[in-house]
């Protein structure tokens, strides 16, 4: 194990001594990531992006849920591509709790074909997800789609499609903008450093490793220069 992945091995087992759990389930023929959070003191818990090609992909996530007894209170997207909202209505007729994204990214929800419901709970940059004792801020973070958002907690950050271990969210999709992009990375340069990093595709990783080696962050990438 190099010195990378043995640092984050154990910071993620001592997050998980004091901080909410997460699960993680690659889901669909992108492999998103699609987490389960939750408060281990009162077993609330959110699930967010259920972008399910399959319902038979729900089945491991449900069996999670009702194994660890855990009570959904919310679904959250952090973007509106369909990779990351397919399974909400599945969630949300399961589960009967409100689906939520940032009301710049509603429209991809309402513009499924025969959606079983809409979004009902738009988050704003700045606002707030509680569960339990658990609570993440929203962060605002346009680029690869308008309403784009991170999720921040006390010590773990939900990137979705903005920022991967080693790499960035595309930017050539409607509503993408590399201008944007540039802007909330700095804000995701601007967390604290020993935040891990939960991604939308791909392994986790943590703020100062992005910090220190990915290329689109990296001084030696001019067109990603702060």
């Amino acid at each position: 194990m190099g010195k990378q992945a043995n640092a984050l091995f154990w910071l993620k087992r001592i997050c998980m001594l004091i901080c909410m759990q997460v699960e993680t389930f690659p889901i669909g023929m992108l492999s998103t990531n699609c987490y389960v959070a939750s408060s281990p003191e009162t077993k609330e818990a959110i699930v967010i992006d259920p972008g399910l090609d399959f319902s038979s992909e729900a089945k491991p996530i449900f069996d999670y849920i009702d194994t660890g007894k855990l009570t959904v209170k919310f679904i959250v997207n952090t973007h509106g591509h369909d990779d990351h909202i397919k399974g909400d209505a599945l969630f949300r007729e399961k589960y009967d709790v409100p689906i939520c994204i940032h009301p710049l990214d509603a429209h991809y929800i309402a513009g499924i074909e025969n959606p079983k419901f809409p979004a009902n709970v738009l988050l704003e940059d700045g606002g707030a997800l509680k569960f339990g004792i658990e609570t993440l801020k929203v962060l605002h973070t346009p680029g690869h789609s308008r309403g784009s958002i991170c999720l921040v907690g006390e010590k773990i950050v939900f990137t979705g499609d903005t920022l991967f271990a080693g790499g960035i969210g595309r930017t050539d999709f409607e509503g993408g903008s590399m201008t944007d992009m540039r802007a909330s990375l700095k804000k995701l340069m601007g967390l604290p450093l020993n935040l891990l990093v939960y991604p939308g595709h791909g392994e986790s990783s943590i703020i100062v490793e992005e910090k220190r080696s990915n290329p689109f962050l990296s001084s030696r990438n001019d067109s990603m220069l702060f």
